[in-house]
């Protein structure tokens, strides 16, 4: 096996870890959630370029709510919703004891 194979592999194996950790923690959000009001406090734009030249903007978007216990806390959202500005209102859900994996409740009408 030549050193190229075993880096694709590498590479594959941790894309692959990667995937199925953001799939069970979104999973443990959507069934086991706390629901709390939050609201757009940033959002980061990235340019992102193939390699045949062409590119497109990503957006990183970034809310701040308030824990059941009070605490203020900023996390990066994940699951964006579309057409959000800085200061918009939405619910979301989080684990008690990982308050920065946020994502948007089901219902993400506006408050």
């Amino acid at each position: 096996m030549t050193l190229e194979t075993v880096l694709i592999i590498l590479f594959v194996a941790a894309a692959a870890g990667l995937l199925v950790f953001t799939v069970r923690r979104n999973k443990a959000i959507q069934q086991s959630g706390i629901e709390a009001d939050a609201v757009i406090t940033r959002i980061e734009e990235s340019d992102i370029s193939d390699s045949d030249g062409s590119s497109d903007i990503s957006y990183t978007y970034y809310v701040e709510y308030r824990t059941a216990e009070g605490q203020t806390i900023e996390a990066r959202l994940g699951n964006e919703p579309k057409n959000i500005t800085v200061g918009s209102r939405l619910r979301i859900k989080y684990l008690p004891d990982k308050p920065k994996y946020v994502l948007p409740a089901r219902d993400t009408t506006k408050l």
